[in-house]
């Protein structure tokens, strides 16, 4: 269907105009109405928050690689991206999805007291592509969607409970969301049947 007014068009060419130039696009409500060279993950991501009446902005920007591009992100969101980890123990036997403060620094040690998992390390490519549907850059609670088999077990910070919104990626990096963190707990997750455990990080040195 063609656009009846010419305003929206402009506003949607100069947003991918400033993507493509590398600043964040002003953010949008709900799924991208031009989906052409969109990966099939994302449009997923967007299909199933549809599904459940979940609303959302999005951004759309360059991939997200340094400090920078991710500072700019977070302030046309208006909240901090999370930072996502995804983790595994020694023997590869038990897979963490980690979701906390995007400006709080991560201590292997602080976390593995509270979950009982020793040597944890980063899982690696291979299986988060497996679980989660998802390249490294890209990591989300989104992903949880994905892993039907229930083989991730996802850890919260009790700071990014404390926050009334949540900044994430919609499995790519090339576009980020903002939602209602109550509505990710009540909504999200049991429609994916993930639980989640509250863990207490400090990350100081």
């Amino acid at each position: 269907m063609e656009a009846q007014q010419t305003g929206a068009v402009s506003a949607q060419q100069t947003g991918q105009a400033e993507a493509r130039a590398g600043a964040p696009c002003a953010l949008q409500n709900g799924r991208p109405a031009d989906e052409t060279g969109r990966l099939p993950r994302e449009i997923r991501t967007y299909d199933f928050l549809d599904r459940l009446g979940m609303e959302y902005q999005r951004t759309d920007h360059e991939r997200t690689d340094t400090m920078e591009a991710c500072n700019a992100v977070d302030r046309v969101l208006g909240v901090i991206i999370c930072k996502n980890l995804f983790l595994c123990n020694r023997q590869k036997t038990a897979f963490y999805l980690l979701m906390m403060p995007g400006d709080k620094k991560f201590k292997t040690k602080e976390l593995s007291a509270q979950i009982n998992s020793a040597r944890l390390s980063f899982a690696d490519a291979d299986d988060m592509l497996k679980y989660l549907d998802i390249e490294p850059g890209s990591v989300s609670i989104m992903g949880l969607m994905n892993d039907t088999g229930h083989a991730v077990k996802l850890l919260i910070d009790e700071d990014v409970l404390r926050d009334e919104w949540l900044g994430c990626h919609p499995c790519v990096n090339t576009s980020s969301l903002k939602l209602r963190t109550r509505e990710v707990i009540d909504k999200f997750l049991p429609a994916v049947g993930h639980d989640f455990q509250t863990v207490h990080l400090v990350g100081e040195d």
